[in-house]
């Protein structure tokens, strides 16, 4: 079992990371669901699905019979087994890929719904489903509760160089010790790490690895392709990162 959850700042890199990195797995043998859960909804391209299946905040009805109001009362552990086989869309790879979509806020009334819908969804995936989830995160971590970051072996950080970024992988530590996610992980993307390793091995945060700036990712990019069906040094350190990390992740398993 491999549960991972990726985020950091946005451009970071980390959406083409989540989807080479289920790719990987993939390719390694691992049942992998991949899980767009960043608002902009990236995740396809880099998994290179022509045809990314719809948000799940569109079922609103759906959501709404689910997780709506019964008795005065929000459901809150709303029936989610049936959604990656009913809402999801098999890629390259056999990648299973299912958007989340963003939570309505503000004059839409009450949505406490979808965000129990989704917790639910989560927590489901992460306890119970699959062999490998690769979640794509938000720079923030909302979406995530107690009750599912039990199930998650790993959050990963994607940093690169400057300030900003050391300012994200921060705030996500503080916000990761309140939910309980114990082990933190970063990727450094688009330079070296001789400025910024000295800065996350201060907030305790290891480093995975490091990703070189490479132009053939940019042409991959402009020409529609996955970074994996493209290869090139980028790829590479990514499939370094990714041994680094099913080794992380086994120790953890044995410290336990």
């Amino acid at each position: 079992m491999v549960k991972i959850a990726i985020t950091g700042k946005g451009g970071v890199g980390k959406t083409t990371l989540s989807g080479t990195l289920a790719r990987m797995l993939a390719r390694e043998g691992y049942d992998v669901l991949a899980i767009d859960a960043d608002a902009d909804m990236n995740l396809a391209s880099s998994l290179g699905v022509k045809n990314p299946p719809q948000p799940l905040t569109d079922f609103k009805d759906l959501i709404e019979e689910r997780a709506g109001e019964t008795g005065g009362m929000f459901k809150f552990n709303p029936k989610v087994d049936d959604i990656v086989d009913k809402f999801g869309v098999v890629g390259p790879d056999d990648v299973k890929m299912l958007v989340m979509g963003t939570v309505e806020k503000g004059g839409s009334g009450c949505m406490c719904p979808a965000s129990a819908f989704l917790r639910a969804f989560l927590r489901h995936v992460v306890l119970k489903d699959t062999s490998a989830v690769i979640l794509d995160m938000e720079a923030g971590i909302e979406h995530l509760g107690r009750g599912t970051t039990r199930g998650i072996d790993l959050m990963i950080i994607v940093v690169e160089p400057g300030m900003r970024s050391i300012e994200t992988a921060q705030r996500i530590k503080e916000l990761s010790e309140g939910i309980d996610i114990r082990n933190l992980a970063a990727v450094i993307n688009k330079g070296t790490s001789a400025n910024i390793k000295p800065h996350l091995e201060k907030l305790g945060i290891p480093v995975l690895g490091e990703i070189p700036y490479d132009t053939e990712l940019v042409e991959a990019d402009f020409k529609g392709l996955a970074p994996i069906d493209v290869g090139g040094p980028w790829v590479d350190s990514v499939t370094n990162i990714k041994d680094n990390m099913l080794a992380m992740i086994q120790d953890f398993e044995k410290e336990t």
